[in-house]
């Protein structure tokens, strides 16, 4: 592995499931047990700000009840030591920045932002519950990640198509390649001759475009593939 200068780390709820963090569509996921149309749309919101901040405050307590497991740490270990790494994922726990990395492109938001409808304003809050539901104009804050329904941030994209272009190695981990449009976002790499593995327990739609496939978790396949930074 130490040929690869530009290696991007594409990441999915996989790889927090080892930190206890259930995934959403998968076995015991999210939206099996609740109904998107209820806690995760521009129109349930509109509906019921106060349901739908119950709900966000009920997954900011259980996700920062958990830890960065050894995969992220060993993402970020990488990163420290090969300065070119990018990680660009679709999970909106902050488990990455927890774990030390500092340049992540997250494609779908951040549980730990807020954004103002009104004005676009985004701040950081950490709070559990969130303090203020209300931004100074009386208006609701809404958590500054990607609903069902929402557009991608244009700027995001772009940072993320970057990386992906430039990447000699894409390590995809954990996503279950069916939320567009990050789903198609691995290709631009394999269309730029990048080498490509993927990490997954279970066979992914896009997993005949990889050049390898690992079905195991995220922490025993980093392990592996870097024994160098582990324990490190």
């Amino acid at each position: 592995m130490d040929k690869y200068k530009r290696i991007v780390f594409f990441t999915g709820a996989g790889i927090s499931v080892e930190s206890g963090i259930p995934t959403y569509r998968g076995s015991g996921g999210v939206w099996k047990k609740y109904n998107y149309q209820d806690y995760a749309c521009e129109e349930a919101f509109h509906r019921d700000p106060e349901k739908v901040w119950d709900f966000h405050d009920q997954r900011r307590a259980m996700i920062e009840s958990c830890e960065p497991n050894p995969g992220h740490k060993i993402i970020t270990k990488i990163q420290q030591r090969r300065p070119k790494t990018s990680i660009v994922t679709q999970n909106i726990d902050g488990l990455h920045q927890r774990a030390g990395a500092k340049r992540v492109i997250e494609l779908h938001g951040s549980i730990w932002r807020l954004r103002s409808p009104e004005n676009g304003t985004v701040v950081e809050n950490f709070e559990i519950p969130l303090q203020e539901r209300k931004c100074g104009d009386n208006t609701w804050w809404r958590p500054d990640i990607i609903w069902f329904g929402d557009a991608l941030n244009q700027e995001t994209i772009d940072s993320a198509m970057m990386a992906l272009e430039k990447c000699d190695l894409l390590i995809s981990i954990g996503t279950s390649a069916v939320v567009y449009p990050a789903a198609r976002m691995p290709e631009i790499a394999i269309n730029n001759g990048a080498d490509t593995i993927e990490i997954n327990p279970e066979k992914t739609p896009i997993s005949h475009l990889f050049q390898r496939s690992i079905r195991d978790s995220a922490s025993r396949a980093l392990s592996e593939l870097f024994p160098e930074f582990v324990g490190n």
